[in-house]
């Protein structure tokens, strides 16, 4: 899952209790925390607390309901957008740089085609200057632009 400015991580575990996740900023980020029995104690109490946790439920099941579209019935170049965020984000390199360990093979595997037809897709994100290539990994030079790739809203 990817967030934005102004977005909440974990509100599910208020209904749905732990789950065993971690969070990586992939940009610099700041952080507000609640605590879960406070907010809970809020939702119980007051309804427009209950509403804005509805509707922000509401938001998240109808992001996860694209993101499912994107990997069923995506391009290649969202896919492989996606995938190369998932495989960056899992693990931040030293200075906050991220980057996918991942070869063409294992891209197009993951994105459901071939090695040839990913090398073209990530020649096209090199060139505009999103990614950029090494031996042993593919670095994100632009995250933000990356997500809108994968997301399907990137002006190409």
């Amino acid at each position: 899952m990817h967030t934005r400015p102004g977005d909440v991580l974990g509100i599910p575990v208020l209904v749905g209790g732990p789950v065993d996740v971690g969070v990586q900023a992939v940009e610099p980020s700041s952080l507000f925390r609640v605590s879960s029995r406070t907010l809970t104690t809020a939702a119980r109490r007051d309804p427009r607390v209950s509403w804005a946790i509805a509707e922000f439920l509401t938001r998240r099941l109808y992001e996860n309901l694209e993101q499912t579209a994107v990997n069923a019935f995506g391009s290649l170049r969202q896919r492989v957008a996606a995938h190369l965020l998932d495989l960056a984000s899992s693990r931040q390199e030293p200075a906050g740089r991220l980057a996918a360990r991942v070869s063409q093979q294992e891209l197009a595997d993951a994105a459901g085609s071939v090695r040839e037809v990913v090398a073209r897709v990530l020649r096209d994100l090199r060139t505009a200057g999103i990614i950029a290539t090494a031996a042993d990994r593919i670095v994100i030079l632009d995250a933000t632009r990356l997500y809108a790739e994968s997301a399907g809203s990137a002006e190409v």
